[in-house]
C-alpha cells in the first residue's frame, strides 16, 4: 500500500540490504522481494556500518547525492526500519536529505511498533517520516494484520492505495481483536515495552557471558526486543534453528552482515535472531533470562541432546502459563474502548 501510494513502477528506493536487517518486502526482484518483483521498484541499499549495526549517515548522504547528481535518478522512497532491528535508525539525520531530492520517507515499524507505542523507542512520524507501516502482531500484541500511519495530507492517496488498489474486503472479527489489543497497549504498553527491552538486554548479556558472539556488544546488544547471535563458531543458523526448535526453543535463523560474501545462504546463514516479546508477555523478567540463556547454550555450544533439554524447557515453562499486560476479561477491554 505504501509503495502504491508513494511510488511508481521503475522508481528507485533506498533501503537496507537483507543481510543488514532489511525485510524481503523491500527486496530486489532477484531475491523475490516485494518492492522489486511486485511493484517494479529499483532497489538500492543504504550504506551500512557493521560495527554499529546501523545505517552509515555520511555515506548515505553521499549516495543520495550521487544518485541525484551523477546518475540523474534520485530515490523516490527511503525505507527505514526492517527485520533485524537492534537500534534506533538515523531517521532524523537523513530525512532532510531525502526530502530535498523529492523522496518520500517511509519507516517499516513491523517489529518495533509496540516499543514505539510504549514510548521507549524512536518516534518516526516526529523524526521525519512521512508514512509508517507496521504489523499488529509482534511487539504490538494483537491479531495478525497490518496498519499504515501517516498525516492527513496523505490520507486520500493511502486510502485509494488500500482500497480498491490492494484490498477488496476487511475482516471485522480481526478488527475487533486489534481494538482490544490497542486498548491494552494504551493501558499497559509503557510497562510492557520497558520490560521487553530490559529482558532482551539481560538475555544478550547472559548469552555473552556463556561464550556466544552477539552483535552490538559495545552498545549493550540491543535497544529493542531482538538480539542477534553469530553462531558460526558452533555451526550455522538454520541448523541451530532446527536443533533449538527440537528442544521447544523457538528462534529465527538470520542472515548477518557478511554472510553473502562468505558464501552463506538465507536457509543456513551465520546467525540466529532471538526475540523477548513473547516470553515477556508470559511474565518472565531479567532473572529468567539467565535460565533461558543456559538452555540455549546447552544446545548451541554444549551440543546436548535436544530431547533432554526439551524436558527441562517444559519443566521451566510450567511456572509461566498466564498472559500478562492485558485485561483480565473481555468485558473490561470493551468497557475501556467505550470510555475512550
Amino acid at each position: 500500500m505504501v509503495y502504491t501510494a508513494f511510488t511508481n513502477p521503475g522508481d528507485r528506493m533506498l533501503t537496507l540490504a537483507i543481510p543488514n536487517g532489511g525485510h524481503i518486502s523491500s527486496g530486489r526482484k532477484d531475491f523475490s522481494g516485494t518492492a522489486g518483483s511486485v511493484h517494479g521498484l529499483e532497489v538500492e541499499y543504504f550504506p551500512f556500518d557493521r560495527h554499529e549495526m546501523n545505517i552509515d549517515v555520511d555515506k548515505a548522504k553521499q549516495k543520495i547525492e550521487k544518485m541525484t547528481k551523477e546518475e540523474n535518478k534520485p530515490p523516490k522512497l527511503g525505507m527505514f526500519g526492517g527485520s533485524l532491528f537492534l537500534f534506533p535508525q538515523p531517521l532524523r539525520e537523513l530525512a532532510e536529505s531525502l526530502h530535498n531530492v523529492g523522496a518520500t520517507v517511509a519507516y517499516d515499524a513491523a517489529h518495533v511498533a509496540g516499543l514505539i507505542a510504549g514510548g521507549i523507542f524512536q518516534d518516526p512520524l516526529r523524526e521525519g517520516a512521512d508514512v509508517v507501516c507496521l504489523s499488529t502482531h509482534k511487539t504490538l500484541f494483537g491479531p495478525q494484520g497490518g496498519a499504515v500511519l501517516s498525516f492527513e495530507k496523505y490520507a486520500e492517496q493511502i486510502k485509494k492505495a488500500t482500497f480498491p488498489s490492494n484490498t477488496s474486503n476487511h475482516h471485522l472479527h480481526n478488527l475487533a481483536g486489534k481494538a482490544v489489543a490497542f486498548a491494552e497497549m494504551l493501558e499497559f504498553g509503557k510497562q510492557y515495552a520497558k520490560q521487553v527491552v530490559a529482558n532482551a538486554k539481560a538475555l544478550g548479556q547472559a548469552l555473552h557471558e556463556r561464550g556466544l558472539n552477539l552483535l552490538g556488544e559495545h552498545k549493550g546488544f540491543t535497544e529493542t526486543h531482538q538480539i542477534a547471535v553469530d553462531v558460526t563458531k558452533y555451526g550455522l543458523g538454520g541448523d541451530m534453528e532446527r536443533a533449538l526448535e527440537s528442544a521447544n526453543i523457538i528462534v529465527n535463523r538470520q542472515l548477518l552482515p557478511g554472510d553473502i560474501q562468505a558464501g552463506r545462504h538465507y536457509q543456513n546463514p551465520g546467525g540466529i535472531r532471538i526475540g523477548a516479546s513473547e516470553i515477556t508477555r508470559i511474565g518472565m523478567k531479567e532473572n529468567q533470562m539467565v535460565e533461558v540463556a543456559e538452555l540455549i547454550k546447552r544446545i548451541v555450544i554444549d551440543k546436548q541432546d535436544p530431547k533432554k533439554v526439551k524436558a527441562d524447557v517444559l519443566e521451566f515453562r510450567k511456572d509461566f502459563q498466564k498472559v500478562h499486560y492485558c485485561f483480565e476479561s473481555a468485558k473490561k477491554a470493551y468497557e475501556y474502548i467505550k470510555v475512550r
